[in-house]
């Protein structure tokens, strides 16, 4: 196996975790009265996503050496990605749901950003295609992102910051 190929089942793998994760927390979280907000992005989002990771499939040679600095960074970047789904815990999901009775999340990381998961996000867009040397898929994936979190945000702020009164 090439090292694009194990990254990329490895990315696969815990992507499809993490929406296991999220659709029973989602439904948990809906069944227990949250707000879905934006529901229509959602599939916009998942279709970016689904998207990025295809480009590097099609479009990164399979053998190509990846810089493993870089390799390294996205690797690192998992821990914080554990560490922020952790912190929301049951509250975490790929879809927009308040619940405008309760408090923020303040832990974790979330004591130190507001949407440390986007930032975590945005990074591993840009520098898991960087590692296999494809600026290309970086740069389009990071422009299309970065219009998505836009939108994300000017739905899910206001849900927020409801709550932050």
């Amino acid at each position: 196996m090439t090292w694009l190929y194990g990254a990329l089942l490895v990315v696969a793998a815990q992507r499809i975790a993490e929406l296991f994760y999220a659709r029973a927390n989602t439904r948990r979280a809906l069944a227990a009265g949250g707000i879905e907000i934006a529901a229509r992005q959602h599939r916009w989002l998942v279709a970016l996503h689904a998207a990025w990771f295809v480009s590097m499939l099609l479009f990164i040679p399979r053998e190509s050496a990846p810089n493993l600095a870089l390799l390294g960074t996205y690797a690192a970047l998992q821990i914080a990605r554990v560490w922020t789904i952790a912190s929301l815990g049951p509250y975490w999901t790929t879809r927009i749901i308040t619940f405008p009775d309760r408090p923020l999340v303040t832990r974790g990381p979330y004591r130190f950003m507001r949407h440390p998961n986007y930032a975590i996000v945005a990074f591993e867009i840009a520098i898991l295609p960087l590692a296999f040397g494809a600026w290309q898929i970086a740069l389009t994936f990071s422009a299309l992102n970065a219009i998505a979190l836009a939108l994300r945000l000017g739905a899910e702020d206001p849900a927020l910051d409801a709550r932050r009164r």
